[in-house]
């Protein structure tokens, strides 16, 4: 069933329809439409805004069409993905539950065609009605023809802002729970979208069913930096996707497990001193595979052990089910310094569970001389980073400019320049790393964009260091996210705008690497793209990196104007006629006398006739006062 089919149907049928799929059935009829669309889309891509989708004019594959008379089994209909049901026993095998029930694919713009455009905020400036018009006339993405980049996903993620409700300030206060020595998943060393169990000994990706694509990781609250310790960690069940079609690479599933740095990637294995034994047999670290072991998959109990020599050196040695499958990493005394390693997984479209309850016997007896993690004294423990208490100790760092200006590189720089804040990076290139394998190069763009959304709102409630690594060069989007992030201590917008040279400079060395910008986007980013002027409300600092605000504004106007003369017009459609009717002539002929002068017959039209030549004397004569009664 085609889009246009389903917009054809009336909210009777709408509403029928899914009421049988399980799905709410409450809203306007655009939530309907939309909300039938996404569940009939079998390619698995998302219509995030069908309105969107008409003004975009993109040619979208149809999905297969729906036999008359089948109704949606509960099979088809997918489990929320926020919910995660894994079994609290740390003796027996656990599963994973999957409750039938309603996906959740609402989006909190979803509704943006029916909302008009939000108020202003007091004392926030109001875009120019220059910009508003060029919003209006150049917000479009580029045609089908040109190559998509992560800039055209971004800015048609940014664009859903523009008739978006101004999103209301939590009241809730998420305070981070006081620190103690439990041994478990940290929440807050880890990804965002990877979620931990209520119990800390299990999780799993939190959008396994909608992004399918990406690796979660996650470190524990603590590590060790001596003695001869190991953990057990069991591949709990493979999640798979119940979207009807989906592509056979998102259905691969994996896990890595090992141990790594607290300062390091979360990305276990691709970077040095993060040590991973990968799923397919092989280990990893510094992104570099060798053959090591043999493969695991679902019930397979992995055991991670290492031995700390008394110079400082560590061997990690790995377990299959009991079976000793040798050492796979030796370090020196020097590679360490003293630095204590953290238990480390990285899983996809899998769920895995830890044993962590020290009063539970061990699932696999553990090599002689090694203590599990668990029962070690807190003393020989090295606590990981803890996250900020509430979200008034939290700061939030938003970046704007264009595409290529560096915003990316400044966010890595800062990050490293400040170690000790603990920055997470919500970006769709840092989204880009966590699609290791699988998935053609548009669809990864396309669910890394989408997920970026997610994860701001998701970390707008959550206490913590943030920096959002997008272009966010609509008015609307950047209010829209500062207003999201109300109630953190700290939000700072950091402008990027080169110099001319400098931003060629950068963009041809992004389309070295292989990232290409197609010019007409480019311009039509130009052409649409505002910069904050003044401080408002919603944010507590304006930081111009590169150059200064008033040359920034003044090298933005001559962008808008050289790329307003190298577009081509917009072509618009051929307004319909309000009163088609107006101008039709009369069926009869000539047009017919008023109804007065039919009934009072040719007299009183007569009298107007001489009433007629009164009014036309002119008032300096004479006439004009009596000439008007002569002949009536």
């Amino acid at each position: 069933m085609k889009l246009s089919d389903i917009k054809k149907l009336k909210v009777a049928e709408l509403r029928s329809r899914l009421n049988q799929a399980g799905l709410d059935s409450r809203g306007l009829k655009i939530e309907l439409v939309e909300r039938l669309w996404s569940l009939l889309d079998g390619g698995g891509q998302r219509v995030n805004n069908i309105h969107e989708q008409d003004v975009q004019q993109q040619v979208e594959p149809s999905p297969p069409p729906v036999p008359a008379g089948t109704t949606e089994t509960p099979e088809m209909v997918a489990a929320s993905s926020s919910s995660l049901h894994l079994s609290s026993s740390h003796t027996e095998p656990a599963t994973v539950s999957l409750p039938y029930g309603p996906v959740n694919q609402t989006r909190e713009f979803s509704d943006s065609a029916t909302q008009t455009e939000a108020e202003g905020i007091p004392g926030c400036a109001l875009p120019d009605a220059d910009e508003c018009q060029a919003d209006k006339n150049e917000l479009e993405p580029p045609t089908a023809e040109e190559e998509r980049g992560r800039a055209f996903y971004e800015f048609k993620e940014e664009i859903r802002y523009k008739r978006a409700k101004l999103p209301q300030a939590s009241l809730e206060e998420h305070e981070a729970k006081e620190e103690d020595d439990t041994l478990k998943l940290h929440s807050y060393d880890s990804h965002l979208h990877f979620q931990v169990g209520p119990d800390g000994a299990c999780g799993q990706p939190r959008f396994w069913d909608r992004f399918p694509l990406l690796w979660s990781g996650c470190r524990f609250t603590h590590g060790v930096s001596q003695g001869r310790v190991g953990f057990e960690v069991r591949l709990e069940n493979r999640l798979c996707s119940s979207q009807p079609g989906s592509p056979q690479s998102d259905q691969y599933y994996g896990m890595r497990v090992g141990w790594s740095l607290g300062q390091t990637s979360l990305l276990l294995g691709e970077e040095a001193f993060s040590f991973a034994y990968d799923g397919r047999a092989r280990k990893v670290t510094c992104g570099r595979e060798e053959e090591f072991g043999e493969p695991f998959c679902e019930g397979d109990i992995i055991g991670c052990y290492a031995s700390f020599s008394t110079d400082g050196g560590v061997q990690l040695s790995f377990h299959k089910n009991g079976r000793f499958l040798g050492v796979a990493f030796s370090l020196g005394p020097s590679e360490l310094g003293g630095r204590a390693l953290f238990p480390h997984v990285l899983c996809k479209s899998c769920a895995v569970r830890f044993l962590l309850d020290p009063t539970a016997p061990p699932w696999y007896p553990a090599p002689p001389g090694f203590t599990p993690l668990a029962l070690l004294p807190a003393a020989l423990r090295c606590r990981n980073v803890s996250a900020p208490s509430s979200r008034a100790h939290s700061e939030m760092l938003l970046m704007v400019g264009l595409p290529g200006s560096g915003k990316s590189h400044w966010a890595k720089a800062h990050i490293h320049q400040h170690p000790e804040k603990n920055y997470k990076l919500l970006g769709t290139e840092e989204l880009l790393s966590c699609m290791m394998s699988g998935g053609a190069k548009e669809r990864r763009l396309q669910q890394a964009a989408q997920c970026v959304t997610e994860l701001i709102k998701m970390a707008a409630q959550t206490p913590g260091n943030y920096i959002l690594d997008q272009c966010n060069t609509l008015f609307s989007a950047r209010r829209c996210k500062l207003q999201l992030f109300c109630g953190f201590g700290r939000r700072v917008a950091v402008v990027l705008f080169p110099s001319v040279d400098e931003w060629k400079r950068r963009l041809s060395e992004i389309q070295k690497d292989g990232e290409n910008i197609p010019e007409t986007a480019l311009l039509k980013l130009q052409v649409s793209c505002s910069l904050p002027e003044q401080l408002a409300d919603t944010s507590d600092e304006l930081r111009y990196v590169e150059l200064e605000q008033e040359a920034a504004q003044a090298l933005l106007r001559e962008y808008k104007d050289e790329a307003r003369r190298l577009l081509p017009p917009v072509s618009r459609p051929a307004k319909p006629n309000k009163y088609p009717l107006k101008k039709r002539p009369h069926p009869r002929g000539s047009f017919l006398p008023p109804y007065w002068i039919r009934r009072n017959g040719l007299n009183s039209w007569n009298n107007m006739q001489c009433w007629s030549q009164h009014w036309n004397v002119p008032y300096d004569q004479a006439a004009y006062y009596l000439g008007g009664y002569e002949g009536c």
